[in-house]
């Protein structure tokens, strides 16, 4: 006899431990439906407020809109490098330009002094001729200064896209 009430005992201590685990797991149950019981409302005002959409929904927009202006952003991007390029060509060719003029003007000045003397010698018609033959010659040396200059821009392009 005994056995039987030790073995009621410790039925008794497992039923007591049983009761108090689940008063314990009752309280925790409460205080989550406390804790989430405001969930639905919490989850309708933010919709309202704030549009939520599914994440699904949003990465499928955000690669739609991704597909449709991609190409557009590309072909801009695309156009404006060309245009810097054009810009950095036409900057180039303006300042070939201006070395040019300075050189063509420091020119005049000395040509001026060493024809002035040939010039007294020279008289009416040939004096003429004279003056058309130096603008000739100067035309023709300012035509081949211009392409000396092409020829240079052109090799610039050419290395340009060759290291490009």
């Amino acid at each position: 006899m005994a056995t039987t009430h030790v073995g009621t005992a410790t039925y008794a201590d497992c039923v007591s431990s049983l009761r108090s685990s689940l008063n314990f797991l009752e309280s925790s149950v409460q205080t989550l439906e406390n804790g989430v019981a405001d969930y639905p409302r919490l989850i309708k005002v933010l919709k309202t407020h704030y549009e939520l959409i599914p994440q699904t929904t949003l990465a499928a927009a955000e690669a739609s809109l991704r597909d449709e202006i991609g190409p557009f952003i590309a072909l801009l991007l695309s156009r404006a490098d060309a245009q810097i390029e054009r810009q950095g060509r036409r900057i180039e060719t303006l300042k070939a330009r201006a070395e040019l003029q300075q050189g063509r003007l420091a020119r005049p000045d000395e040509a001026e002094r060493a024809s002035s003397s040939r010039s007294r010698k020279l008289i009416g018609e040939e004096k003429l001729r004279a003056r058309i033959v130096r603008q000739r010659k100067e035309a023709l040396r300012y035509g081949v200064e211009r392409l000396e200059l092409e020829v240079l821009q052109k090799a610039r392009e050419l290395r340009k896209r060759l290291d490009g």
